[in-house]
């Protein structure tokens, strides 16, 4: 496994004549004068699972100046980071650019058209027509305040409403006899005469203002994390062979960064920190203050409706390992450095807004089929019953199931990522459920489907007699002695290997066929501990196999 800290996206830049430009650079460089354009692409992407991507950008430049470049990054805040042989100076400003009207997608009229002269024709029948000069509003850019609150009528970065502007549903003509106010909703044709099939833009530019060049060429060097592009992995396990199983790892790609060709692409697998991945740099031209400001105290995750949604989410996105698991010594030991691994798929060609699935990995791994109970803890950190509410809050959790599982290790040459994982039986679907984090050679639990034919039961019931009252912290408990049973048939016509894990809360007393005893981590911070047994049985068919156990427990009163 390559374990490195950094990955990249990179736009590549050169110098570009004026003869070569589009119309829209030639009308920004003709608006600086000195302003050089560059021309970039996007030659490589690191993309994380989590929607967002390492970005890097190089640009090569002749000598000292400034250089002007219309396709700005929007960067995770204090993630933009710019090195070169030369002394550099990042602004990001606005310019004016024309464009013809088929290229305009969307016409402001009051600020596309202008200066520029049109007739207004209405809806409305016996309303005369008029004629007149689209008025141009000043930008007012000076207008926030120290309380860095937005100004009234501030819209988008393109600075198109300003306090001074008159709602956009008013188009405002200067005629011979003064100034007309006129409701866009009636306007049912409007003429541009003269030079109206150019539409007027204002945009954000980046500039980079080159000094102290020591070797000509000049590189630049931009590194950011920015949001647009990620990928998501799931797994295709085939089952269809008695002793050993083939596992398939897919990609899936979607780009709304911008448009790349042939680009390096590597996907990262990890638990990165990203601890301001919902903050935008103040340097984004998108980005006031006020924004910025709001983003800052703001937690990430907090917008969705729910916990349960979140952890959801992070399980998939940010790698969590099995809840079950436990430490696993024949996991081969692989990597330098962090924990953050790193695949390349190769060069590859994406539009803005496509998509794109490949397969990333295949293997082969000897795997055993198995039962799995699970038993789940019936009371909460005060040693009382679980309500039903409670239970509604985290139906998985509080589930008593039985399940038909598969039991292999990894063996790719990289960790298998926290992803879906579907299971086949050659043709035949069997089921679908998270697959969490598995490093190299270790061994993993894949539910597949309820095992119906395995019948049931689990009995519980406190013991009679004197209970002992135990202060802990200032508050009352109760001791009290808790008996179980667990009971299960097997109504297939095969031999099954049958897991029971069972979860309780307090100290074990007894418990038949001496299960395994595990202290789970959730119950470090709660009067009662909080374990695991977990019994390995044979059922052959038809037969029915019954354990016991006994344990005690501190109920609050």
């Amino acid at each position: 496994m390559n374990r490195v800290v950094l990955v990249a996206v990179v736009l590549l830049a050169s110098y570009t004549s004026p003869d070569s430009l589009t119309l829209n650079q030639r009308t920004a460089w003709a608006a600086a004068g000195a302003e050089t354009p560059l021309t970039s692409r996007i030659v490589s992407v690191g993309l994380f699972k989590n929607g967002l991507a390492v970005v890097r950008r190089t640009a090569t430049v002749p000598s000292s100046g400034t250089y002007l470049i219309d396709d700005i990054p929007v960067p995770v805040h204090g993630t933009y980071w710019v090195e070169s042989d030369a002394r550099i100076t990042t602004r990001i400003t606005h310019r004016v650019v024309e464009l013809p009207d088929e290229l305009a997608q969307e016409i402001d009229f009051q600020d596309d058209l202008a200066g520029k002269e049109v007739a207004i024709h209405f809806a409305e029948n016996g309303v005369p027509s008029i004629k007149g000069i689209v008025v141009a509003f000043k930008s007012a850019r000076d207008a926030w305040n120290r309380s860095y609150s937005t100004p009234r009528g501030y819209s988008n970065y393109f600075g198109s409403r300003t306090p001074n502007q008159p709602p956009k549903r008013m188009l405002v003509l200067k005629t011979e006899r003064g100034r007309s106010y006129i409701d866009i909703a009636r306007i049912a044709h409007l003429e541009a005469f003269g030079d109206a099939a150019v539409i007027r833009k204002k945009k954000p530019v980046m500039l980079f203002a080159v000094e102290t060049v020591n070797a000509q060429p000049a590189t630049i060097s931009i590194t950011y994390l920015a949001k647009g592009m990620a990928w998501a992995p799931s797994y295709h396990v085939d089952i269809s062979h008695p002793k050993t199983l083939t596992l398939r790892q897919k990609a899936v790609i979607k780009n709304e960064l911008a448009a790349i060709k042939d680009a390096e692409i590597h996907l990262i697998s990890g638990y990165p920190s990203i601890q301001f991945s919902h903050v935008n740099s103040p340097l984004s031209p998108g980005t006031t203050w006020s924004m910025f400001f709001q983003q800052l105290n703001q937690a990430p995750g907090a917008s969705h409706a729910t916990t349960r949604n979140v952890l959801s989410q992070q399980a998939i996105s940010m790698n969590f390992t099995s809840p079950d698991g436990g430490n696993d010594l024949a996991a081969i030991p692989t990597g330098e450095g962090v924990d953050l691994h790193y695949q390349s798929i190769g060069k590859q060609t994406l539009d803005e807004g496509d998509s794109l699935s490949l397969e990333t990995a295949k293997g082969k791994a000897n795997y055993e089929r198995l039962v799995e109970w699970l038993v789940p803890d019936t009371r909460n950190a005060m040693g009382r019953y679980v309500q039903e509410y409670e239970r509604n809050q985290n139906p998985e959790k509080f589930q008593d199931a039985v399940w038909d599982a598969i039991r292999f290790r990894n063996p790719l040459d990289h960790p298998m990522t926290t992803a879906p994982a579907m299971i086949v039986a050659g043709n035949r679907f069997n089921g679908q459920r998270t697959s969490f984090w598995v490093n190299v050679g270790e061994e993993t639990t894949l539910h597949v489907t309820k095992a119906l034919s395995i019948r049931t039961r689990n009995v519980e019931h406190e013991q009679a007699g004197k209970r002992e009252i135990v202060h802990v912290g200032g508050h009352q408990y109760r001791r009290v002695t808790v008996a179980g049973e667990l009971s299960a048939n097997n109504h297939r016509n095969e031999t099954i290997k049958l897991v029971i894990r069972r979860r309780f809360s307090g100290e074990l007393l007894a418990a038949d066929q001496s299960p395994k005893s595990t202290l789970l981590l959730e119950g470090v911070w709660s009067v009662n501990k909080r374990n695991q047994l977990t019994w390995i049985l044979t059922l052959k068919p038809g037969e029915q196999v019954k354990v016991g156990y006994q344990y005690t427990v501190l109920v609050r009163n």
